[in-house]
């Protein structure tokens, strides 16, 4: 692999998102995943890591350093011909044919595996975006639905300081008004008083009775004064649903705050840098094929990928470990540095040899060495120890493989079950906001109790509420199941 496709594979690798999860999200969506990419620490470290498995390659194909060897006598060794000053070795060694390249297949696989750590480490990143991002998604959803529960209830509260203002012109000004205040100050005490004249309201509504006021069943002695009283305590039953409804988005605000930061702490930005969220959660549109995705996920899962080019890495060890059980062979020059012998006196004997024409010329000697491995238990032990690993990580691949399709069987049928209860309540949001619209019609004309309204809108709420956290929790299955999946990053980047 050039050097020049490689910058591109990584330059579209940092840029590119998974395709199959943001169709039909907003583009803030893709922007994040990108500066997510860029940023995060884990994803440039397991990138710089790539980045050092790549230098290892030329270290592994590289020839043995040359050995320079250099001798010099303190006195000068008369020899035939000279006197030798000294001497000068070099010898390079060179291993046996083919061990350079098995050396350099094995650190070229060992470097894809580090790719495919990173690619992994990527993955891993982006569905942490997509999990935070969804929650978000939920959290503002759901604050939304507190919000415009709060405007039904306001409405609701108007509607019934008017009957409480009718009632009232009969006379029953002289009757003082209770403040509200003492009543929303204790919550448990007004949910069972809620529930208790939810109870009394409903036996008001039974036939013979739609023309009286909701508490005339407690009239007793109090004559012409209990509609009155009746009316005000309608409006103190929804201002405390009021005052539940605030204290809910207060505590989604704070949650929304809190999950910004670690939205921001992925991304590795300030806590307090503004995210930008869609107007509404809305379902991924997916479709998930078990053949096709196990199909994917074999050619194109990282964790897969890494256990290939294991096994690969350690069958080229096992072919490198049996070259290097060979002789390796060593080519060199001794250079000898010979100064010139004078000729001794005359009469000094008869054993003086005569000066020839060699006489202090230096020597070169070419040379030529081998090492002999005879001990061959070591090398042996070596090339099963690699067959060995080899096999470990085929096992290693076979279960792993078996796990993520555990995996992707235990995500579809979560993926179906939440979208069966999107379907569901999503229907009963329907049926719920029916009905409220039309039981705030009969309370309007007396034919209803106030505990009917807001239990319906009770319900009204719990189902948005609902409706919500299943859309989250399918969209995330959608990013983990794509997760699962991955993708070719080349064939990836030219389609974006």
């Amino acid at each position: 692999m050039s050097k020049n496709k490689i910058k591109y594979l990584i330059t579209m690798l940092l840029c590119s998102v998974i395709t199959g999860v943001t169709f039909g999200q907003t583009d803030s969506l893709s922007h994040y995943l990108e500066v997510a990419a860029r940023n995060n620490p884990g994803v440039k470290a397991s990138f710089s890591a790539y980045q050092a498995s790549l230098q290892k390659i030329p270290q592994a194909g590289a020839i043995p350093d040359p050995q320079l060897d250099m001798g010099f006598f303190l006195q000068p060794m008369e020899i035939i011909d000279g006197r030798q000053y000294g001497n000068v070795q070099v010898m390079q060694m060179f291993p046996w044919f083919g061990t350079r390249k098995a050396a350099r297949t094995e650190m070229t696989h060992m470097s894809k595996m580090a790719f495919e750590e990173f690619r992994q480490s990527r993955d891993n990143l982006y569905l942490q975006v997509y999990t935070q991002w969804f929650i978000l998604c939920r959290l503002q959803e759901q604050l939304n639905n507190n919000r415009e529960n709060k405007k039904y209830l306001e409405q609701l509260e108007q509607l019934a300081l008017r009957k409480f203002s009718a009632s009232g012109g009969k006379g029953t000004t002289n009757t003082p008004v209770p403040s509200p205040q003492p009543v929303i100050t204790s919550q448990g005490s007004s949910n069972s008083g809620m529930s208790g004249m939810g109870g009394m309201g409903a036996k008001s509504n039974q036939p013979g009775n739609r023309n009286q006021p909701a508490m005339a069943p407690m009239g007793g002695g109090m004559g012409d004064n209990m509609p009155a009283s009746s009316g005000m305590s309608d409006v103190l039953r929804i201002q405390l649903e009021i005052a539940e409804i605030d204290n809910n988005i207060e505590s989604y605000l704070s949650e929304i705050k809190a999950a910004e930061a670690a939205f921001n702490a992925i991304m590795n930005r300030p806590a307090h840098h503004e995210v930008i969220l869609p107007d509404s959660l809305t379902q991924i549109p997916f479709s998930l094929d078990i053949a096709s995705a196990m199909d994917q996920i074999t050619e194109q899962n990282p964790m897969l990928g890494m256990l290939v080019e294991k096994g690969e890495a350690f069958k080229a060890k096992a072919e490198m470990d049996k070259k290097m059980s060979y002789p390796m062979i060593g080519v060199g020059l001794q250079y000898m540095m010979i100064g010139k012998r004078k000729p001794m006196g005359m009469g000094m004997g008869m054993d003086e040899l005569p000066i020839t024409s060699m006489n202090g010329k230096d020597m070169i000697m070419p040379m030529v060495s081998l090492t002999i491995p005879i001990y061959r238990g070591k090398y042996r032990a070596q090339q099963q120890e690699s067959k060995y690993w080899w096999q470990a990580s085929r096992d290693e691949y076979d279960n792993t493989r078996n796990s993520l399709e555990a995996e992707l069987y235990q995500s579809k049928h979560l993926l179906d079950n939440a979208s069966r209860k999107i379907e569901l309540y999503a229907k009963q949001s329907q049926l719920a906001q029916a009905t409220y619209n039309l039981i705030t019609q009969e309370f309007i004309t007396g034919k209803s109790d106030l505990s009917d309204v807001i239990q319906v809108q009770r319900q009204l709420l719990d189902y948005q509420l609902k409706k919500a956290e299943a859309i989250a929790e399918y969209n995330t299955m959608v990013a983990g199941i794509q997760k699962l999946i991955s993708f070719k990053d080349d064939e990836q980047a030219k389609t974006n």
